[in-house]
């Protein structure tokens, strides 16, 4: 059904269905229910849901859809496209499975199925997230930039196509193909915007942002050139909300209804809402929300909040399958308000039914029947739980209607010996029949009833055989001296038919708070005591308010806004014609308009100049703490360079090679607080006071511990010297060796930590061009060590530091040579022992070369793809060999192409001498950092869009599984690919899952040279 408005700017609005995946009759009434429905829609309010629909239908009917205020369902269809490209915006007020803004699966039967999503158009998913899964002939969907699209990119994305790995396979290499030759684009309206840009953007520059009302994107800065509306559309400019029901009224100083109202419906403001809905507030709702209840006022249906419980009506009893109150109906009356029919108390819903096996009603459970407040047939009690003297329960019953009499009765109470009174205190009247009261032996108070003033048919009433009322008197049980002579329901003046002087809340009281108490209250002409408004300032000896509201104050308790007494003055109201109103207190507490050139209302200039001085003097104060502190670092860094710079032999007897080195005694260092530790020792923070010298120098302080016992630290050996004279930027330095039982070997201190601990802290920030530096510079600083003989032995992230945000150096490096310098099979304790990052020589047979560094480099490498992550996480470390031995490696990182993968991959081969040197290495990573985008895509959207060259992998499937040998053969000539199987054990081992990336990266390289 499309509604359709007379003003030119509404566009056709249809409704949508909640049906989730069933259908409705017979596949042709299906679809005719879905064409008659959505034909000529424009906006979809409520959701989208096309399933089960089969491969020769037209649905050209969808094209004018531009906007889908739940979620859009396409599920279980046959058909290969759907052509909705004219849809800008799903806003997500409903998600499918609480979760999902658009969800496509299941769409495909035999060779036939959904290949084409069709949602060329759609730029802005504003809540929820996307699912697309199990569709086996639509590939694309998840290199489509999503996050550009979904407004929180909290949400979750998933995809799948439901395949095989090998048709994985060929559904990316056939994908690469096709995109070479030709493209489908998508638009892109967020991710491409400049930083100024809070949206969507129609250009890349900073003064092309769409306005911030915009969704969907636009075609200008203005909030009339939105391709849909963030909030709501009125009169063709997108705002935050129609114009309000009420607006502040400069003369009355009250916020009065506004003439020109509009109400959101949907995402449109219109003047009145469709027949079948209801106002709330300034919405369009199809029911009222919980507290609130429809009510009709001056001709518009609208909900209002419910005093105390919102009207429910419930089923009486008298019926055969329902005779009386018992045990197993009375939760049924749980916040009733009104019941329709009549309420029965027999002895059988009382004392219980052991015929059919209802227990006796227990007296608490009877306090249901608090909320009543009105009965449409009668009440009829016969019986009544002994420990109940009085019908209190029944306290807010006001009304019995009296539609079915008993024997012309609508009240009965007979024969209960409990009672002593009704204490019916609310009953004010009976519409129909008499009242029946009798053989009630203990019954007082029901003689004082003014019974004229409740029964309002012409009846005669039977009340008779109680407790005499003489009986009563000479007991006691009289009514109060605050009631009225009409009587009383019990005893206490909260049962009286009406007090003899002044009421408050329903008890009767002698006067009222005029002149003390709290709250203060004035007498209304009934004889009601009403508080008076809470902004009234209470006053001693004289009357506080003259009546009820804010403008009835004799004094006001904060701010006075024309005659109406106000906590605060209005601060942003909205007025008439779009005027925003502001005031502020003047010195009475009056409040004034501010100055039209005010913004946001008033400013007091003497709290201005205080806060601007207050700004001044920390701003002194910080100045001259920042040049201190500067002075300080400046001496430092003069300091250091200093000593860096003034190399000298460490020995006059050596070789006189030129050592950057110095040898230090133990009191020139100071240790600090402990910063790691590691297989040979530990590191601690401190500072180098040089001998004869004031100046304090940060520095790392590693204390080598000889565990071996086979030599001490109390000699400089060639080693040192070999140590002391490395000087690469991308080695760290070496200050000075302090000898002894424990050596002490003193650095440059790193302030910013480890490469391992920045990775996994900021990989949030890291940007290609800065990881391909830092592989850059690793590869130099070991090709650097390469060159002077000295083997590092334990690289990883974790013992490469961080000089600056784009500057590492390797640290760690040499140490074993100092405790091992003739043994090169140096065994470390088995629980310390690196095997994640040794190569596998090195792991069987002790043998560590140049070459065994290079492995630890691929691993080191990974672990800064991977943010951090620990290589082999979920192994341990004695089961990595047989891993390794049987062809495995660590898989691709998910920000890596295949290229830097291969690299990896190469620094892994078995036969040490087939892998790169360091010079290769570094050649190669400097290659690839001149482009970085295209070696690793690190933006958000990489977890759910693979690049190209990169196989997408299942979540949950183990790839290793994959029972095939495959080699490649390609034909350079010819633009076409050949996958063959073949039975055959490479040399070098690799796995399957393996193979078939070295199969892409081949691949991807052919179609390079090609080009």
């Amino acid at each position: 059904m499309i509604f359709r408005s007379n003003y030119f700017l509404f566009p056709p609005v249809c409704t949508g269905t909640k049906n989730a995946l069933s259908s409705t009759g017979s596949p042709a009434q299906h679809y005719n229910n879905l064409k008659e429905r959505y034909t000529g829609c424009e906006i979809v309010m409520g959701n989208l849901e096309i399933t089960q629909m089969e491969s020769d239908l037209d649905f050209s009917f969808l094209g004018s859809i531009r906007e889908v205020t739940g979620y859009i369902l396409i599920a279980m269809n046959q058909f290969s496209r759907l052509p909705l490209d004219q849809l800008r915006v799903i806003r997500g007020s409903s998600l499918y499975e609480k979760e999902w803004a658009l969800s496509v699966f299941h769409n495909f039967e035999s060779h036939s199925g959904l290949e084409d999503l069709g949602l060329t158009n759609l730029t802005e998913i504003l809540e929820g997230g996307v699912q697309i899964v199990h569709n086996r002939n639509l590939s694309y969907a998840p290199w489509i930039n999503w996050r550009d699209i979904v407004r929180d990119s909290d949400k979750i994305l998933s995809f799948s196509c439901g395949c095989s790995a090998i048709q994985r396979l060929w559904t990316v290499l056939l994908l690469y193909k096709m995109i070479r030759r030709c493209f489908v684009c998508i638009s892109v309206t967020k991710t491409v915007c400049a930083p100024q840009c809070h949206g969507h953007c129609f250009g890349t520059n900073p003064n092309e942002c769409c306005h911030t009302e915009c969704a969907g994107g636009c075609i200008g800065p203005r909030d009339t050139d939105c391709f849909a509306c963030r909030h709501v559309n009125h009169s063709g400019a997108c705002v935050p909300h129609c114009p309000w029901p009420l607006v502040y009224n400069r003369q009355t100083f009250q916020l009065e209804p506004n003439s020109e109202a509009m109400y959101q419906y949907g995402s449109i403001c219109v003047p009145k809402c469709p027949g079948h809905f209801i106002v709330d507030g300034s919405a369009c709702v199809s029911s009222c929300p919980p507290g609130k209840r429809e009510k009709k006022k001056n001709g518009i249906k609208q909900c209002e909040p419910c005093i105390g419980l919102c009207p429910k009506v419930c089923e009486g009893t008298g019926a055969n399958h329902r005779q009386t109150v018992d045990s197993s109906n009375i939760d049924s009356f749980i916040n009733c308000t009104k019941i329709q029919g009549s309420l029965h108390f027999l002895i059988l819903g009382i004392k219980g039914d052991v015929y059919h096996s209802i227990p006796p009603l227990e007296p608490e459970k009877l306090k249901v029947f608090n909320t009543v407040r009105e009965i449409t047939g009668i009440l009829n009690i016969q019986s009544w739980p002994d420990e109940l003297s009085d019908l209190s329960v029944f306290s807010s019953l006001t009304t019995i209607q009296g539609r079915s009499l008993l024997k012309p009765f609508s009240l009965l109470v007979m024969k209960i010996p409990s009672l002593t009174s009704l204490g019916l205190h609310s009953l004010r009247e009976i519409s129909d029949g008499c009242v029946y009261i009798t053989q009630n032996k203990n019954l007082c108070y029901h003689h004082t009833v003014n019974w004229t003033q409740i029964v309002t048919s012409n009846c005669d009433n039977d009340i008779k055989d109680n407790k005499p009322p003489i009986k009563c008197e000479e007991e006691g049980h009289v009514c109060d001296p605050l009631c009225s002579d009409s009587g009383c329901w019990g005893p206490g003046p909260e049962q009286c038919l009406s007090c003899r002087n002044h009421s408050r809340h329903g008890t009767c009281v002698s006067h009222c708070n005029l002149y003390s108490g709290s709250p203060r209250e004035f007498a209304a002409p009934n004889g009601e005591c009403l508080a008076c408004h809470p902004e009234c300032l209470p006053q001693n000896g004289k009357q506080t308010c003259k009546g009820k509201g804010a403008d009835q104050c004799v004094a006001c308790s904060n701010m006075m806004d024309g005659p109406h007494c106000v906590s605060t003055c209005p601060n942003g109201v909205n007025g008439e014609k779009g005027q925003t109103i502001f005031k502020y207190p003047n010195a009475e507490g009056h409040c004034k308009p501010c100055h039209l050139n005010c913004t946001r209302g008033s400013q007091i200039a003497g709290i201005s100049v205080a806060v601007f001085a207050g700004i001044i003097v920390l701003l002194a104060v910080f100045v001259l703490g920042f040049l201190y502190r500067r002075g300080l670092a400046i001496r430092r860094k003069r300091a250091l360079r200093r000593y860096l710079e003034s190399g000298e032999p460490l020995d006059p007897g050596e070789k006189g090679t030129k050592v950057h080195a110095r040898i230090l005694k133990p009191q020139e260092l100071r240790k600090g607080k402990l910063l790691g530790y590691g297989v040979f020792g530990t590191v601690n923070k401190g500072l180098w006071i040089p001998e004869g010298d004031s100046v304090k120098i940060p520095v790392a302080i590693k204390s080598i511990q000889d565990r071996s016992g086979r030599q001490t630290f109390t000699e400089i050996t060639d080693h040192m010297l070999a140590m002391g004279g490395l000087d690469h930027p991308y080695i760290v330095r070496l200050l000075g060796i302090c000898p002894g039982t424990n050596l002490q070997l003193v650095t440059q201190l790193s302030p910013q930590g480890s490469l391992l601990q920045h990775l996994r802290q900021h990989k949030d920030r890291l940007d290609p061009q800065r990881l391909l530096n830092w592989c850059v510079q690793i590869a130099k600083g070991m090709y650097y060590l390469e060159e002077h003989c000295i083997a590092h032995r334990n690289l990883a992230a974790r013992n490469v530091l961080l000089k600056s945000d784009y500057i590492v150096q390797i640290s760690d490096f040499g140490v074993v040579d100092l405790l091992y310098p003739d043994d090169k099979k140096y065994v470390y304790s088995e629980h310390k022992m690196p095997i994640k990052w040794m190569a596998l020589e090195s792991i069987l047979f002790r043998r560590y070369t140049h070459q065994s560094d290079v492995w630890s480099y691929g691993v080191t490498v990974w672990e800064m793809m991977s943010y951090g992550a620990e290589p082999y996480a979920s192994m341990h470390p004695n089961d990595v060999p047989g891993l390794l031995e049987k062809g495995e490696r660590l898989a691709q990182p998910q920000i890596c192409t295949i290229d830097v993968y291969m690299v990896m991959v190469k620094c892994w081969m078995i036969d040490e001498n087939v892998r790169p040197t360091f010079k290769e290495l570094a050649s190669e990573f400097t290659r690839m950092a001149r482009d970085p985008p295209r070696y690793l895509v690190v933006k958000s959207t990489t977890e759910h869009t693979p690049p190209i060259g990169y196989l997408p992998m299942t979540p949950g499937e183990d790839h290793r599984q994959v029972s095939f040998h495959i080699i490649l053969v390609i034909d350079i000539t010819s633009d076409f690919l050949i996958i063959s199987q073949y039975e055959h054990a490479l040399d070098q081992g690799f796995s399957n899952f393996l193979l078939q990336r070295i199969l892409l990266y081949l691949y991807c390289v052919s179609e390079s040279n090609i080009k």
